[in-house]
């Protein structure tokens, strides 16, 4: 069920007319921004992850034959004024402006261990237990400054905060292998891909697959609620997408920069990232709350998923559906699938 007139609640995209009756109460977009019908604005701006898990559920459900994606052109992070290829990989650690030449060999050594870690081979573990050593413990061991251990943790492996640095190390690891392959899929500069019209792409395929198992999907439900928020600090992030994607006209671009509000002043919160925009033709801001259901399931028979965070794809949205699915089946999904069938996406 949804309370909006169009399918994907919160992780919609808009068009001009939309967006303008959202943000400004009007439904009358300025006319040099072209027409509405050719952009499409996301809502929650994310990417997916080129082998993760929202991939082999679209091949799993065969929703892919309802989408049409591109790869994204790269990933970078911002370090000491300066935007930077986040490097993914052993060479192009050797070949990142963010280190040093002794730190480089490092982090190279460090590279290689994860790439070729296997979680039930033991020979690639060098006497380790990821399952009990903590990341802090493994990266000290290849004696990683600061600035690396940090790139590594939230541009590699994409953690949220620093609390991963004192939690068992095979979680960071699986993120960076995650990472790595999903690079290594498409030949690109990222190891993201994006739907070709937007993110409400998304919801509206699955909603067609729905229909045809004779599922019913409502539109214009405004009593429907949510329950208690949920909050957790967080770091910024910028995406951009443009024409290339269908979602603006050619020679337009839209950029998103988000983060987890810790004030009431979101123009003041974003304005490093905003800065780094330059000259923009329109900018809207959007708060939201994020909630988590508390309902007991097994009592009510009612199945409530989690706002989307913060992340800048959807592995943790698929691992919160995945849940829900186990609860409801008593079974668990199998994603193990032929990842060539989503090979149009880099075309």
């Amino acid at each position: 069920m949804d309370r909006n007139d169009y399918y994907g609640g919160e992780s919609t995209s808009l068009n001009l007319i939309q967006l303008w009756k959202k943000f400004r109460g009007s439904d009358k977009p300025p006319a040099h921004l072209g027409s509405s019908r050719d952009y499409n604005v996301d809502m929650i701006p994310k990417f997916i992850m080129a082998n993760g898990a929202l991939v082999r559920v679209l091949i799993h459900t065969d929703v892919t034959k309802y989408l049409y994606f591109k790869a994204v052109d790269g990933s970078f992070v911002y370090n000491k004024g300066k935007v930077h290829k986040v490097p993914a990989t052993d060479m192009e650690a050797l070949k990142s402006p963010l280190m040093g030449i002794f730190e480089k060999r490092r982090a190279r050594k460090f590279f290689i261990y994860v790439q070729d870690y296997v979680e039930n081979d033991p020979k690639t573990h060098e006497g380790l237990d990821l399952t009990r050593v903590t990341t802090k413990e493994l990266i000290a061991k290849y004696g990683l400054d600061d600035n690396t251990v940090d790139f590594i943790g939230h541009a590699l492996a994409l953690h949220r905060d620093d609390r991963y640095l004192h939690e068992p190390a095979l979680d960071t690891v699986k993120r960076m292998k995650l990472y790595a392959e999903s690079l290594a899929r498409f030949q690109g500069g990222s190891p993201y891909i994006y739907p070709l019209y937007g993110l409400g792409e998304l919801p509206q395929a699955f909603a067609r697959l729905s229909a045809v198992y004779g599922g019913t999907y409502m539109l214009n439900k405004p009593e429907c609620k949510p329950l208690p928020l949920y909050k957790h600090t967080c770091f910024m992030y910028l995406f951009c997408c443009s024409y290339s994607h269908n979602v603006a006209p050619k020679g337009k671009f839209i950029a998103f920069v988000s983060t987890e509000a810790e004030t009431d002043q979101p123009e003041i919160e974003l304005k490093p990232g905003l800065d780094l925009l330059g000259p923009v033709d329109e900018i809207f801001y959007d708060v939201y709350d994020r909630y988590e259901p508390v309902n007991e399931p097994s009592l009510d028979n009612c199945f409530i998923s989690t706002s989307y965070d913060a992340t800048t794809h959807f592995e943790s949205t698929v691992i919160d559906v995945l849940n829900m699915y186990s609860m409801i089946t008593g079974k668990v999904l199998d994603l193990n699938v032929d990842l060539s069938a989503a090979s149009a996406a880099e075309e």
